[in-house]
C-alpha cells in the first residue's frame, strides 16, 4: 500500500498548492466568487462535470449498480439530464444576468428585494446539507486508505477542502476541479470500469451469474425513476452550487455548449458506475451494504498504484462537490442573508480587498459549520434527501416561473417558497424523510400557491420587467463601474 499512500498524499498536497496559487489570482469579488466570469469551454465543462459528479454519484452510483444492476444508473443519469436541460434551455440567460446568487436573480425578476432573504434561507439550508453529505463521505474513503476513525477522517478531508477554498475561492476550486475531473476520468472510466468487467469474466459471464432483472433498464422501478427526475433533474436547474458555475462562463455560448458536454459526460459516468456495481455483485455477492461495493472492488481487485489512483478518483469526486457546495453556501450566507440583515445589498460599495476578505471569512465559518454538522450526522442519504426536497419543493416553481412566465409576481413567489417549503417539512415529519410524498405534494402546493397568488395580485411593475429583460439580453453591466458586455 506504500505506493497507494504516496499517490494520495501527492494528490492532497497538490490540492493545497492550487489553493495557494488561486489566492494570488482572487483579488476581487468577481474573481473570488465566480473566477472573474472568464472560463472557456474546456475548463468550464470539466469543472461543471466535476461538481455534479460527487461521492453520491461515484460511491453511491456503484452501490446502486450492485443492488439493481444496469438500472442503478438512473440516479446519476437524471443528474446528467438535468445538466443538459439547464445548459440547452436556461444557461445562456442565466449567464447574461451577471449576478452572484439565485436570490439576486429573484430580486431582479420580481423587484423589491422581498423574495431574496426567504429564498436565501432555503438555498443556504440546501447548500449546507449538500456540503455536509459530501464531507461525511470522507469517512468511507479515509477508512479504506488509512484505517482512520470517522471523526478524524471527516476533520482531515474537510480541513483540506476548507483550506484551499478559503485561500483562493472559485479560482482555487476551478483549478482543483479540473485536476479532479481528469483523475476521475482516468481512475473510474479508463481503469476501474474495464478492470472490473474483466475480473467479473466479461459481460457474458455477468449475464450468466446474475438474475435477468439486473439487465433490465427499468428494473429499479418507474416510481423511483420518476422521483429521481423530480429531485435531481429539477434540482440541477436551480441549485446555487450549479448556477455559481454557470456564472463563471466567459460567454453565454460557453455556458450552453460547455454544459452540454458536461451533461453528456455525466450520462457516460452513470452507465460506468452501474456496470462497475454489477461486476462487483458477481465478484462479491454477499456484501453487507451496497455502498461497500466501490471500496471492496478497489481494495481487492486493483494492482498497487492503480488502486491509489482510483481511490484518489473517489476522493476527487467527493472534494469537487464538497468545495462547490461550500463556496455556494458561503456566498448565499454572505450576499443573501448577512448583507440583508445588515441593511447592505449585494451591490453596496466596498473595496475589492474588503469584499474578498469578507467572503473568505464566510467560507471559513461555513466550512467549520459543515465539518461540525458532518460529525454529528450519520445518515448521508437522509441528509441529501432533506437538501433536495427543500430545494425542489421550495424554490423550483418561483425560479423557473420567473424565467418563463411574465405574470408571476413577488407575492406569488413568496407564497410559493413558504407554502412549498412548509409542505415539504410537514410531509417529511409525517411520512418520513425518505418518502416520495414530500417532494410530490410539496411541489404541487408550491405551484398552486404561485399561480393563484400571482393572478390575485397586481402584475410586476413594467419598469422592473423592462430592467429584467435588459439583464436577460446581456445589455446591463454587473456593476455601474463595469462596461456593458459585448453581445455574443
Amino acid at each position: 500500500m506504500a505506493v497507494d499512500y504516496l499517490v494520495i498524499v501527492v494528490y492532497l498536497a497538490g490540492m493545497l498548492a492550487m489553493g495557494w496559487w488561486g489566492m494570488r489570482r482572487a483579488r476581487s469579488k468577481s474573481e473570488f466568487l465566480v473566477a472573474g466570469r472568464r472560463l472557456g469551454p474546456a475548463m468550464y465543462s470539466g469543472t461543471m462535470a466535476a461538481i455534479v459528479l460527487g461521492g453520491a454519484s461515484t460511491i453511491g452510483g456503484v452501490g446502486l449498480g450492485y443492488q439493481y444492476g444496469l438500472s442503478g444508473a438512473w440516479m446519476v443519469f437524471t443528474i446528467g439530464l438535468g445538466l443538459l436541460a439547464l445548459s440547452v434551455f436556461f444557461s445562456a440567460r442565466i449567464a447574461r444576468l451577471k449576478v452572484y446568487t439565485v436570490s439576486e436573480m429573484l430580486d431582479l425578476r420580481y423587484g423589491g428585494g422581498r423574495a431574496g432573504i426567504i429564498s436565501g434561507l432555503v438555498m443556504w439550508a440546501y447548500t449546507l446539507m449538500l456540503a455536509v453529505t459530501s464531507t461525511i463521505a470522507y469517512a468511507t474513503i479515509f477508512d479504506v486508505l488509512f484505517d482512520l476513525n470517522r471523526t478524524l477522517a471527516i476533520v482531515l478531508g474537510g480541513s483540506i477542502v476548507v483550506a484551499y477554498s478559503t485561500l483562493g475561492g472559485m479560482w482555487s476550486i476551478t483549478l482543483t476541479d479540473m485536476v479532479q475531473f481528469v483523475v476521475k476520468t482516468i481512475g473510474v472510466l479508463l481503469l476501474l470500469l474495464p478492470i472490473a468487467v474483466v475480473k467479473a469474466g466479461g459481460f457474458a459471464e455477468m449475464k450468466a451469474q446474475l438474475p435477468t432483472e439486473y439487465f433490465d433498464p427499468l428494473g429499479i422501478g418507474g416510481e423511483t425513476i420518476f422521483t429521481y427526475v423530480l429531485i435531481y433533474t429539477f434540482g440541477m436547474l436551480i441549485g446555487q452550487d450549479i448556477w455559481q458555475r454557470v456564472f463563471t462562463a466567459r460567454s453565454d455560448r460557453t455556458a450552453k455548449w460547455g454544459g452540454t458536454i458536461a451533461g453528456t459526460y455525466c450520462l457516460a459516468y452513470a452507465l460506468a458506475g452501474a456496470v462497475i456495481g454489477t461486476a462487483a455483485k458477481v465478484l462479491y455477492p454477499k456484501l453487507g451494504s451496497p455502498d461497500d461495493a466501490f471500496a471492496t472492488i478497489v481494495k481487492d481487485e486493483l494492482p498497487m498504484g492503480v488502486r491509489g489512483l482510483v481511490l484518489a478518483a473517489a476522493l476527487a469526486a467527493v472534494m469537487s462537490t464538497s468545495s462547490g457546495a461550500l463556496i455556494a453556501c458561503a456566498t448565499v450566507a454572505n450576499n443573501d442573508i448577512w448583507s440583508r440583515l445588515r441593511g447592505t445589498g449585494a451591490d453596496a460599495p466596498a473595496g475589492d480587498h474588503d469584499e474578498v476578505k469578507g467572503n473568505r471569512a464566510f467560507i471559513l465559518l461555513m466550512g467549520l459549520a459543515v465539518i461540525g454538522t458532518a460529525i454529528a450526522i450519520d445518515n448521508v442519504v437522509e441528509a441529501l434527501t432533506v437538501a433536495y426536497n427543500l430545494l425542489v419543493g421550495g424554490l423550483l416553481v418561483p425560479i423557473l416561473g420567473g424565467l418563463v412566465w411574465k405574470r408571476g409576481t413577488v407575492y406569488g413567489a413568496l407564497a410559493s417558497v413558504v407554502v412549498g417549503g412548509v409542505a415539504v417539512v410537514v410531509l417529511m415529519a409525517t411520512h418520513g424523510i425518505l418518502a416520495n410524498e414530500p417532494v410530490y405534494y410539496g411541489l404541487l402546493a408550491s405551484l398552486a400557491a404561485y399561480v393563484i397568488v400571482s393572478l390575485a395580485t397586481p402584475a410586476t411593475d413594467a419598469a422592473v420587467l423592462a430592467a429584467w429583460r435588459e439583464r436577460l439580453a446581456g445589455r446591463s453591466p454587473e456593476l455601474a463601474s463595469e462596461p456593458v458586455p459585448a453581445s455574443q
